[in-house]
């Protein structure tokens, strides 16, 4: 539990602060650091959409069972996410990233090694359990570094970082597999996160307390000022077992959980079968998907951040969260669900494109303000509740490329997408009316 009543006391060890009027920017460097982080998580987990084909095709599986492959890692990873955001919130971030990272790094590799159904639904599952605790302890990791007015930015940020890893893998894993086969993307992804445990290790410390670099201006901006001038603390000392009762019996946390179930929905698609969909469907050539495959998760890049930026800049000027997390999210969601009826109906390829470009603009447009709710709810348990929103959302999610696989097995390749603009009606309800910043899921209401 975090002792929040504490005056700034610099930790043992750490340099002598010298005298300056400017804070230092030291929460960004970290911001870059999670943020590289959340881009690895993504291009390992997408690299097998991008070799789905060949896989297919050298162990003879149906779309129906490429869809399971995909859905195994989701079932795992949904049920990691609790676990993961508890160890975060017990142990602190630094220590669970140094051990899942090279873990699912490991696992990435060994994919390559999968000797059929089996082997690869095995690798698979573990490596959704150690990926599962990524996005829960970095949650709590930046509910730490930064203030509550550049929570939407963060996230923004970070989630910025995924979709361009997932904008870049087709390019990059074509090229890879035209070069070298499909095992070698594993192969080199796999790499990227052993190497960014090194620079972790290096550079991150759980509190901006311990880190020499923060001066007392940074500190003061991220916790803000006693009354008497000084300078608020948390700590890592001491812990409390998270309030499940309290958790699990809020509506709130259950209306949070299903409006990010709609989100998780409506995206999945993205990552798994929508370059399969480009060359099967709009019949494309795997040149023309190495690149088109990319825009609307470049489109999305921009929108995280945009999200971000907007619920901030809301929440500075009228100090209300509720109205800055929904006038944000809710718009979103509806505007997204519309652009994919048009998309399914097109026959223009491009035009299809186009139309699912915008439709994921406008829904990462909600990855902000619903990664931000669980700190505003959550406090010091900001990473266990993050992991309860992400695990109800995975569940959600590991049914899309399973709908999308029987649909397409049976020759309907249009009906997934108004099941999708469905869901996102939904979630626009939910974020309009249910969900609420300002209610806490942790605390027990008098």
């Amino acid at each position: 539990m975090l002792d929040t009543n504490r005056t700034f006391v610099p930790q043992r060890g750490a340099t002598p602060e010298k005298p300056t009027s400017t804070p230092s920017k030291t929460r960004w460097l970290i911001l870059l650091l999670i943020s590289l982080m959340y881009m690895i998580t993504y291009m390992d987990r997408t690299g097998i959409s991008i070799a789905a084909l060949s896989i297919a095709k050298e162990f003879g599986f149906s779309p129906t069972s490429i869809g399971i492959i995909f859905s195994v890692f989701l079932w795992s990873y949904a049920i990691g996410q609790i676990p993961g955001g508890w160890l975060a919130d017990r142990f602190g971030p630094r220590l669970v990233l140094l051990i899942i990272v090279p873990l699912w790094s490991l696992m990435t590799a060994m994919t390559a090694i999968a000797a059929g159904m089996a082997s690869l639904i095995g690798i698979r599952a573990v490596f959704g359990l150690a990926e599962a605790g990524a996005f829960p302890t970095a949650t709590r990791a930046m509910q730490l570094w930064f203030p509550k007015t550049e929570r939407g930015i963060v996230h923004g940020v970070t989630h910025s970082f995924s979709r361009f890893a997932v904008a870049i893998v087709p390019f990059v894993a074509v090229s890879i597999m035209s070069a070298f086969g499909w095992r070698w993307i594993f192969y080199i992804f796999g790499a990227s996160g052993l190497l960014w445990s090194g620079a972790f290790y290096l550079l991150y410390r759980n509190l901006p307390e311990e880190n020499s670099m923060v001066n007392r201006l940074e500190l003061a901006h991220i916790r803000g000022r006693n009354p008497d001038g000084t300078i608020t603390q948390v700590s890592l000392r001491r812990y409390l077992a998270p309030p499940w009762k309290i958790i699990f019996r809020s509506p709130n946390m259950w209306y949070i959980a299903a409006g990010y179930c709609c989100f998780y929905y409506g995206t999945y698609f993205y990552v798994t079968w929508f370059p399969t969909y480009l060359l099967e469907y709009r019949h494309l050539s795997l040149k023309a998907v190495g690149i088109l495959a990319s825009l609307p998760l470049f489109a999305g890049m921009i929108g995280d951040v945009v999200g971000g930026t907007l619920t901030d800049s809301v929440y500075r000027n009228t100090g209300k969260l509720k109205f800055a997390r929904r006038i944000v999210a809710a718009p979103a969601m509806l505007v997204s669900g519309a652009f994919l009826i048009p998309a399914a109906m097109a026959h223009s390829a491009w035009m299809a494109i186009l139309c699912l470009t915008a439709s994921l603009f406008f829904l990462e447009l909600v990855i902000s303000p619903a990664w931000a709710v669980p700190m505003d709810v959550g406090g010091e348990y900001s990473g266990t509740v993050s992991g309860v929103m992400n695990t109800a959302g995975s569940l959600a999610a590991s049914l899309s490329p399973i709908i999308f696989g029987s649909l397409v097995q049976r020759g309907f390749w249009i009906a997934p997408f108004f099941i999708s603009a469905a869901v996102l009606l939904t979630g626009a309800l939910i974020w309009g009316v249910l969900i609420d910043p300002e209610h806490s899921v942790v605390a027990r209401m008098p």
